[in-house]
């Protein structure tokens, strides 16, 4: 029998239905039902036609929250980095959890999250934290698919808020010049030299040696990134892309600034660090982001942040008609797409340079 109900008192029905064999072993699924006989007959036919068609899903009492853990603990840890790993489990601590988290897993549906959703913006939160939870909450339920633990993903019948691109703050020619200028006395004016003109990531330039710039070819070689560990201490990860190892060639000016750079340690670095301390150990990215403000609060130049200096690279770049090929290479870019569409606000300028000189080239002198 594929299914029966079974009387097991006033208003009350076991609904037993054969799920099939697994290892020889015959599994029943088994629900008490508490109502008429009829609300028993629903029930029985709902589960033999999601058994039928393969979508039926065993009920779990697990919490969300309890799932959660156990998802960032045996998948996701294993899949990212320390530092993406702690982000990601801060943001369901903060969002997730406190919200739904006590709801069984079962319980979540795409009305559940989507008030969720809704709730975040009603708190001022950003739709770009909303969306980052989002990304975060969804592959862990995906998980819940492929465990059989949910028949679909409630995440995929969302309607996110939009999110307004940030206008990206970048230095000008002139104020890039004038950067330049106001760094000569700063103890880290190597270091900004570096990222100004290499477009590197500031991670990247903290994590390099000393045996990766050739003075002589004039480069830099990315082999690594320095990240800071939560609760103190560093750790030197590999490239984010296969494209982020790669040599940069570098201007003379920088090169001139990294050789005087280094003539002027006078404490041996044992680590062989670029950038040290006296202990020879990276220096803390809280002292370099201070001198940098300060700089450019003396300069009186707009507040950008540090990693904003690879965005002026990059912009510099592709307005005085650079490859946009060579940028991305120079910058590490998994692909040209992603260069292209990052630096999209410079494209206007390159298609009205690329008709002057299509003119000058079909029509000069005529």
């Amino acid at each position: 029998m594929a299914g029966q109900i079974i009387k097991k008192g006033k208003n009350k029905w076991v609904v037993r239905v054969y799920m099939g064999e697994n290892a020889g072993k015959r599994n029943y699924h088994n629900k008490t039902i508490h109502g008429n006989r009829n609300d028993a007959q629903i029930y029985l036919n709902k589960v033999l036609r999601e058994r039928d068609i393969r979508t039926f899903v065993e009920p779990s009492k697990q919490l969300l929250s309890e799932y959660l853990d156990s998802w960032a603990e045996t998948i996701l840890k294993a899949r990212v980095r320390d530092r993406t790993y702690n982000d990601y489990k801060d943001r369901l601590k903060w969002y997730v959890k406190p919200a739904i988290g006590e709801l069984e897993l079962q319980q979540i549906s795409p009305e559940v999250i989507q008030g969720l959703y809704n709730d975040m913006l009603k708190r001022g939160l950003s739709p770009r934290t909303i969306r980052y939870t989002h990304t975060i909450l969804k592959n862990a339920l995906q998980q819940a698919v492929k465990l059989s633990k949910l028949y679909r993903n409630p995440c995929d019948l969302i309607d996110l808020p939009r999110q307004n691109k940030e206008e990206m703050k970048i230095l000008t020619p002139d104020q890039a010049m004038k950067f330049m200028e106001a760094i000569v006395l700063s103890p880290f004016k190597a270091y900004f030299s570096l990222l100004l003109t290499s477009g590197m990531r500031p991670g990247e330039a903290l994590g390099l040696r000393w045996s990766d710039i050739d003075f002589e070819k004039k480069r830099v070689t990315v082999n690594r990134s320095l990240v800071r560990k939560r609760g103190g201490g560093y750790e030197l990860q590999e490239p984010k892309t296969a494209r982020s190892r790669r040599n940069i060639p570098l201007p003379s000016i920088t090169i001139n600034d990294l050789k005087d750079h280094k003539e002027n340690q006078k404490v041996v670095k044992l680590q062989g660090f670029v950038f040290g301390d006296k202990h020879g150990e990276p220096v803390h990215d809280r002292t370099i982001f201070k001198n940098f403000k300060e700089v450019l609060k003396n300069a009186k130049l707009p507040d950008i942040r540090l990693y904003d200096l690879r965005h002026t690279c990059a912009t510099l770049l592709l307005s005085a008609g650079e490859n946009p090929k060579v940028v991305s290479e120079r910058l590490g870019h998994a692909s040209i797409i992603l260069t292209l569409d990052t630096y999209s606000h410079v494209l206007p300028d390159m298609q009205e340079g690329a008709v002057e000189k299509l003119e000058a080239l079909l029509f000069d002198g005529k």
